[in-house]
């Protein structure tokens, strides 16, 4: 879908449609503990990149002609990190999905490698973000579900994270890198703690808060800290129609914010591919509300819609008259802007010198309360979108964590790889450092283990620590796993938690078999690793674990 020209309207004709635009004081979050100090010396920000091989061409000059300018390489790899928003297991072709296209991820697989065992997190949007971002699980982790902010206004953003914990990007800037994130944010509002300027970011723009991610529509997104309108006027991204016609264009606008972000991201890449950079975007598709551009509905069949027909918004979100070509719309348009990602690294001669992640921050929409389809209209099950795995998004069985992973790195990365090695977004942070060579001293505890030997194809590290979902959502949900054992526990914030629940994922990924009864030293196990090892999180607390 084209994008046409910036809308401008003053704020002052917003107040029919938005809260009056006033700033509070920066939250404070008097919960978080154990503030560490920033690696503030930085000497210099960008560093020259092309001495190694400037050097090889002076001396290559002395017995050869070069009649071709080749592309300056450097001694650190660029990275792009690119996460899906409620992308399930099996909805890319490379995980085994039949109906869906995403060529541009499937070349992403055969290029690199696919993990088969990869995880979240957490299980919803924004302590997914946050157990990336600063590479600590839910057991030490600063946000542990999705909440607000609380600061006041239509869109204010969710909870922030603190002064007090490193990013990944922070390490990185500090290191040498310039840093971009283009997408949804997620962990605090503009001018607090969270924002992604303060958390650092050179650049942002996208979504700074969830909710305003509900529709792709949005009268305006943030740019650093400014909000820019995009839309005269927008598109309210929860609405139902009961009767009549349903037209797609009703709840379409002129510019579309994915386009206008991925745009963005490629131009941060032409204004920065002369020095190292990292490049995180986390896409908003496909969560719902379902908007895509019309030019990929069309190239699905009219006939998918015949069982059952239109969504009218039963299941929240905006209705759409072809809801599973929509769905299938939204996944092959990320597909496509992760292509054009891909084509401008090439464009600037970048490939062999980036390393690129792609994942998703969570498993596929949950059901609803209308039994026909799942939240925002998606058929899942049409799709086989957890490619038999247990459960949804918004839980910690395998269908709500478990999640596509794919990594390109040429010459480092065998191309057509695949790994079983169990991993999740903690280790990222530690991943990411080593292979760009940053400190990794002065920040948080890290509970992640670094991936580059099963990058690199070498033989299997340890993990010593057990993986920890301690998720403040849908009840409070626990799950624990130490090789191939999981435990889970459900209902935490309510007077009677579950009991206990185990599982043999090497036997039974579908989690059908509870083993807990057949084993009660290895529950004990994993529960005494956890505890050791948790932080309570008063801004989050937790009813049957706290008093422990």
């Amino acid at each position: 879908m084209s994008v046409n020209t910036m809308n401008s309207i003053p704020h002052s004709n917003l107040a029919h449609i938005r809260k009056a635009h006033i700033r509070k004081a920066p939250i404070q979050n008097p919960g978080h503990r154990n503030s560490q100090l920033r690696n503030l010396s930085v000497t210099w920000r960008f560093r020259m990149r092309n001495l190694a091989w400037t050097v090889c061409m002076v001396v290559s000059s002395l017995t050869i002609h070069c009649s071709t300018v080749q592309a300056a390489s450097h001694d650190k790899p660029n990275v792009v990190f690119m996460l899906a928003d409620d992308l399930g297991y099996g909805e890319l072709g490379c995980y085994g999905q039949a109906k869906i296209k995403t060529p541009n991820l499937d070349r992403l697989a055969a290029q690199g490698m696919r993990f088969t065992q990869h995880y979240t997190g957490a299980p919803v949007c924004a302590p997914a973000r946050c157990t990336l971002l600063t590479g600590q699980n839910l057991a030490h982790a600063e946000i542990r579900g999705n909440r607000d902010s609380g600061n006041g206004r239509i869109f204010p953003g969710q909870w922030p994270i603190s002064d007090g914990v490193v990013t990944i990007a922070e390490k990185l800037q500090d290191s040498g890198y310039t840093t971009g994130a283009f997408g949804k944010w997620g962990l605090g509002p503009s001018n607090t703690s969270g924002s992604p300027i303060k958390q650092g970011f050179d650049r942002f723009y996208g979504y700074n808060c969830q909710r305003n991610a509900h529709s792709y529509f949005p009268l305006f997104l943030d740019s650093d800290e400014k909000e820019v309108v995009i839309n005269s006027g927008l598109i309210y991204g929860h609405q139902r129609k009961p009767a009549g016609d349903i037209n797609a264009d009703d709840y379409r606008l002129a510019n579309y914010a994915p386009d206008m972000i991925l745009n963005e991201s490629l131009k941060f890449i032409d204004e920065h591919h002369q020095q190292p950079f990292f490049l995180y975007l986390p896409f908003v598709e496909p969560h719902v509300s379902m908007q895509p551009p019309q030019e990929w509905i069309d190239r699905y069949p009219d006939s998918w819609e015949s069982e059952k027909g239109v969504y009218r918004g039963q299941n929240g979100y905006l209705p759409h008259p072809r809801p599973r070509a929509a769905y299938a719309a939204m996944i092959s348009d990320l597909d496509e802007h992760v292509g054009k990602v891909l084509s401008k690294l090439e464009e600037h001669s970048l490939t062999n010198d980036t390393i690129v992640v792609f994942t998703s921050d969570n498993g596929t929409t949950h059901p609803g309360r209308a039994p026909d389809f799942h939240i925002g209209g998606v058929d899942a099950d049409f799709f086989n979108s957890t490619a038999g795995l247990r459960d949804w998004k918004g839980s910690v069985y395998e269908g709500g964590i478990r999640v596509p992973c794919l990594v390109r790195w040429p010459g480092h990365v065998e191309p057509g790889s695949v790994t079983e090695f169990a991993s999740y977004f903690p280790d990222w942070f530690p991943t990411l450092s080593s292979i760009c060579g940053a400190a990794t001293e002065n920040q948080q505890p890290l509970d992640g283990v670094d991936l580059t030997s099963v990058l690199l194809g070498q033989s299997p590290i340890e993990r010593h620590e057990p993986m920890i979902w301690e998720f403040h959502g849908y009840g409070g949900q626990l799950a624990i796993r130490i090789g191939h054992w999981k435990a889970v526990r459900r209902d935490l914030l309510k007077k009677q938690p579950t009991p206990w629940e185990l599982y043999d994922l090497n036997e039974d990924r579908q989690e059908r078999n509870d083993l807990a009864g057949n084993h009660p030293d290895v529950i004990e196990e994993l529960e005494a690793a956890y505890l050791r090892t948790r932080i309570a999180e008063p801004d989050f607390p937790n009813r049957t674990y706290d008093a422990k």
